[in-house]
C-alpha cells in the first residue's frame, strides 16, 4: 500500500478524535474522518505510517444505520464538531466506548463503566465562544480554525452556540469593516482584532464580551457603548491585550470598556461570578449533572474537609457545600481565585471555604508539609491530566477518597492507574456527555483508599481435569454468548464461536468442535451471527 491508493474498508469503530477505524485486507488500521461504524467505504490513503495509515473518505458504498445527514454547511471543514454525521444515540455509544477502551487499554481496569449520561440539549448549549477573526477576500470574517491549522473557516451560524453569539459577532464584524480596522494577521504580526470572546450566563442570560487585540487601543471604545445599548443582555465589555506571537488566546492585560468586567450565573443553586480568564464549564446544565454525580459518588456525610485542586472559580466545591464541613480550593489563575473568593462570599460560605493561588502540585505539596489531612481530594485537571508532582502530593496527603473528573479518558486512565498502584482502588467510573456532537466526553471516577472488603477468603482448587478451552484468548464461551445475546438478541453456539475463532486466527483446541469425519456436515455460522461474534471478539480485545 502506498499514498493515494484507494482502499475498501469496513468501519468498525472510532478513535477518541472521532475518526472511523477500518482495516485493510492485510490488517493495517486506517483512520478516516467523517465515517460511521458500519459504513463500507472507499478511502484514499493520505498518510502512511509503519503500522497504520490515515485516509480521506472518497465514497460511501454502503452506509451505516447510524449515519445521518450533517445539518451544518461547514461541518466537513470546521474543527468544532466531529460526530455530527451520526445519530446522537450512536454518538453516546461511541463515547462510552472511548472511556471503556481507555480504562482497559491504558489503565488496565476490567471494571465496566456505568452507563453514559447524555444531554437533553445537543444544540445551542455552549455558554462560551472564542472565535478567531481574519481577513478573507478583502473583508473581515470570523469562525473556527480548520483541523490542525490556523486557517479560519468562516461560520456565522454555529449550531453549538446561542443565536445571540452570531448577532454579537456580526455587530463586531460590521463595526470594524466600516471603520477599516483590520483583523490580526499572524503571518505578518499586523492588524488589530485577534479574537471575539463571548461568555453567557445560562440562567441569568448575562453576556460578557471580550475583544482580544494585538495592541492597546481606543479604536474599539465606541463599539462597547454601542453594542451594549443595542444588545441589552451584554453586561460587560472588556478589551484584552495580547501583544505576543503565540497560540495562547488571552493576553495578560485587560481594560474594562463597559460594565464591571464580569457577569454572574447560577450553578447548583449557587451564585457565581465569571470573568474572562475564569474556567467555567461550557455546558452549564450538563456540568450541574456531573457535579451532582460526583457528590453522590463521594457519599459525603457532612463532616469532611475536602481539597479541591484545579478549582477554577470554585464551582465544584460550592456545589457540594451542603454535604461537607470545609473546602480548600487551589487554582493557578489569579483572576479565578479572586472570583472563587467572591463566590464563596456571595453564597455566605466564606467561613468554610478558603482558596490558594498556585500550581496544583505546589499547593498540594505545601499542604502536605504543613500536616494537612483532607478526608477527600477532588481532581479536575486540564486535558493533559495531573503531573507526577501533584499525584505524589495527593498520595502523601492520603485522603480516604479521590474524586477524579476529566474531559480526557486517556489521561484519566493513566493517572488512576498510578494512584491504584499506590494503594487506591477504582470503585466506579461513569462517562457523561457534556459536549454533544464533538469527540469530547467527561468522566467521573471514584477512588477509595485501602481494601474494599476487609474479609479475606482462602480458596484452594486444582486445575487438573478442568476444561481449559474456555479460558483462552480473552473471554470464555459463556461470556461471548452473553455479550452477543445482550447486544443483538441473537443466541450463538460454541460451534459457531469456534468457527469464527478459526476464521480470525484465534487458537482453538486442536479438535475442539471439529467434525468427527471429513464426510460429516456441520451447520455454518450465519452472516449476522458471525458479525455479532466478531463484535464480541473486538469488545474483549481478542481481535
Amino acid at each position: 500500500m502506498k499514498k493515494n491508493d484507494i482502499v475498501r474498508l469496513e468501519i468498525t469503530g472510532y478513535t477518541q478524535e472521532g475518526n472511523g477505524v477500518g482495516r485493510t485486507e492485510e490488517g493495517m488500521a486506517v483512520f478516516v474522518p467523517l465515517t460511521a461504524a458500519g459504513d463500507i467505504i472507499e478511502a484514499r490513503i493520505v498518510k502512511l505510517m509503519n503500522s497504520y495509515a490515515y485516509g480521506r473518505l472518497e465514497r460511501v458504498l454502503s452506509p451505516s444505520g447510524d449515519r445521518i445527514e450533517p445539518d451544518c454547511p461547514v461541518y466537513s471543514k470546521c474543527g468544532g464538531c466531529a460526530l455530527r454525521h451520526i445519530s446522537y444515540e450512536a454518538e453516546l455509544r461511541a463515547k462510552e466506548g472511548f472511556v471503556r477502551d481507555a480504562f482497559r487499554r491504558i489503565g488496565g481496569f476490567l471494571i465496566e463503566p456505568e452507563p453514559i449520561v447524555g444531554c437533553k440539549r445537543i444544540n445551542r448549549y455552549r455558554n462560551k465562544a472564542q472565535l478567531p477573526v481574519a481577513m478573507q477576500d478583502g473583508r473581515p470574517v470570523y469562525g473556527f480554525f480548520a483541523p490542525r491549522s490556523h486557517r479560519v473557516i468562516a461560520s456565522d451560524r454555529c449550531l453549538l452556540q446561542p443565536e445571540v453569539f452570531t448577532d454579537i459577532c456580526e455587530y463586531v464584524r460590521t463595526y470594524i469593516e466600516k471603520r477599516g480596522i483590520a483583523p490580526y494577521d499572524e503571518n505578518t504580526d499586523s492588524g488589530l482584532l485577534r479574537h471575539i470572546y463571548i461568555r453567557k450566563g445560562e440562567y441569568t442570560g448575562e453576556i460578557l464580551l471580550t475583544l482580544i487585540v494585538r495592541a492597546d487601543t481606543h479604536q474599539l471604545d465606541g463599539l462597547a457603548d454601542a453594542i451594549a445599548r443595542d444588545i441589552r443582555d451584554i453586561k460587560s465589555v472588556v478589551l484584552n491585550i495580547n501583544d505576543r506571537r503565540t497560540n495562547v488566546i488571552l493576553g495578560e492585560r485587560s481594560r474594562t470598556l463597559y460594565g464591571d468586567g464580569y457577569i454572574t450565573d447560577r450553578m447548583c443553586k449557587r451564585t457565581l461570578m465569571i470573568s474572562p480568564g475564569s474556567f467555567y464549564q461550557v455546558n452549564t446544565p450538563a456540568a450541574e449533572e456531573v457535579y451532582r454525580t460526583a457528590g453522590r459518588m463521594a457519599g459525603f456525610r457532612g463532616s469532611e474537609t475536602v481539597l479541591d485542586l484545579y478549582c477554577g472559580i470554585g464551582s465544584i466545591g460550592l456545589s457540594m457545600a451542603d454535604s461537607v464541613k470545609r473546602v480548600i480550593g487551589a487554582e493557578v489563575i489569579e483572576d479565578a481565585v479572586k472570583n472563587a473568593e467572591k463566590n464563596a462570599a456571595l453564597n455566605g460560605l466564606s467561613d468554610r471555604f478558603s482558596f490558594l493561588c498556585g500550581d496544583a502540585g505546589e499547593i498540594a505539596s505545601r499542604l502536605l508539609k504543613s500536616g494537612a489531612a483532607p478526608d477527600a481530594v477532588i481532581l479536575d485537571p486540564p486535558r493533559k491530566g495531573c503531573d507526577s508532582k501533584t499525584l505524589d502530593a495527593v498520595l502523601g496527603l492520603s485522603p480516604e477518597k479521590i474524586i477524579y473528573i476529566s474531559c480526557n479518558p486517556s489521561t484519566a486512565a493513566r493517572d488512576c492507574k498510578m494512584l491504584c498502584s499506590c494503594g487506591y482502588t477504582l470503585i466506579r467510573y461513569k462517562p457523561m456527555d457534556m459536549f454533544p456532537r464533538t469527540n469530547h466526553v467527561e468522566t467521573v471516577v471514584l477512588l477509595s483508599k485501602g481494601e474494599v472488603d476487609s474479609k479475606k477468603i482462602r480458596v484452594e482448587f486444582s486445575l487438573e481435569d478442568m476444561d481449559m478451552s474456555e479460558f483462552q484468548d480473552g473471554a470464555t464461551y459463556p461470556q461471548i454468548k452473553e455479550y452477543v445475546l445482550e447486544h443483538t438478541g441473537l443466541k450463538v453456539s460454541n460451534l459457531y464461536i469456534s468457527q469464527i475463532k478459526r476464521k480470525c486466527g484465534i487458537e482453538v483446541g486442536k479438535n475442539y468442535n471439529l467434525p468427527k469425519s471429513e464426510d460429516s456436515r456441520q451447520p455454518q455460522c450465519p452472516p449476522e451471527k458471525e458479525k455479532a461474534i466478531r463484535e464480541a471478539f473486538k469488545y474483549f480485545g481478542m481481535i
